[in-house]
């Protein structure tokens, strides 16, 4: 577009100077205009909680599971909980909360964080805790494979990390797939599962972390159709029911656990009459692999299942 100044108009070169300058002036302040109204369009989506850099980000990895999820999405925490497992080297040196079931408020407190990330199954002790101090939390649902899967997406979208998310549950789909298939191909075999706790022991349902492990290995569990994840135990139905294999599994102090199922098959002569029993198919599974809550070693539990499932 061609722009023609008609001098005369004007009021000649003077009167042009004064009539350039004012048009500069004008320019500048619509620049200007322009730029506020970018900052406050920044502010804004700042303001609904999408990530933009991980400096904005103060997170607390509350479980030992929440921080390996935060490592393989490329997340730094400022804290993490205490424990005897080997975590992430990202993780080397931080302050730690004490134990997930119990964090020290105090500290957290402290951190200053952003969010605390734990998990849904210490909601009902924690939650009154955390809002009482005004400390951000959430609560992830880690009670299924299904659910784990959607809350790492839903963490990769909150924290910009959607190729890293994605990476991740295309990798552990892979390994279900497979493992899916090589159910398919075979008999399901009906499976007890026994939870323990230092003198006492519950039945894990098919809406228990492990109980959804062996839906997905193929295994058809005798409790079946109930609501709750775990239910007391009752030998006349479990019995009745006659499970080709029986999955014993600690939730905290696993030596103790076992030598208290051992007594427990031992004494009580309903045990015997099992076929599981009979047949040598009872087996103690491994705290690290068979949790409370889903984890990231979903393929090697799922494989140690299919061993067990088929190959014994």
């Amino acid at each position: 577009m061609k722009i023609y100044f008609n001098f005369n108009k004007l009021g000649g070169l003077h009167n042009m100077k004064k009539w350039l300058w004012g048009l500069l002036f004008a320019i500048a302040v619509l620049v200007g205009c322009n730029s506020d109204e970018a900052a406050n369009q920044t502010t804004a989506t700042e303001s609904t909680g999408q990530a933009t850099t991980d400096e904005e980000h103060r997170i607390v990895a509350g479980t030992v599971v929440v921080a390996q999820i935060l490592d393989r999405l490329n997340l730094d925490a400022i804290a993490i909980p205490e424990t005897i497992k080997e975590l992430p080297a990202r993780f080397d040196g931080l302050p730690d909360i004490g134990n997930a079931m119990e964090p020290d408020m105090e500290i957290v407190k402290s951190l200053n964080p952003t969010e605390v990330l734990s998990v849904s199954t210490l909601e009902y002790d924690l939650k009154d805790k955390f809002e009482q101090l005004r400390i951000p939390v959430d609560f992830v649902d880690l009670t299924s494979i299904d659910t784990m899967l959607a809350e790492i997406e839903e963490l990769g979208s909150r924290y910009n990390r959607q190729q890293e998310a994605e990476d991740l549950i295309n990798e552990l789909q892979a390994e279900i797939d497979s493992v899916e298939l090589i159910a398919n191909e075979n008999k399901k075999p009906k499976v007890l599962i026994l939870l323990g706790v230092p003198g006492s022991y519950l039945v894990a349902t098919e809406n228990s972390y492990v109980g959804d492990l062996v839906r997905i290995a193929g295994g058809e569990n005798v409790m079946a159709g109930q609501e709750a994840e775990y239910l007391a135990s009752n030998t006349e139905y479990l019995y009745d029911a006659n499970p080709d294999i029986i999955l014993r599994l600690a939730h905290g102090m696993p030596d103790e656990v076992i030598e208290m199922f051992d007594e427990e098959f031992k004494t009580n002569d309903v045990w015997k009459h099992f076929n599981a029993v009979k047949n040598g198919r009872v087996y103690d599974l491994e705290e690290d692999l068979f949790g409370t809550t889903a984890a990231l070693n979903v393929p090697e539990a799922l494989n140690q299942l299919v061993e067990i499932f088929y190959n014994e």
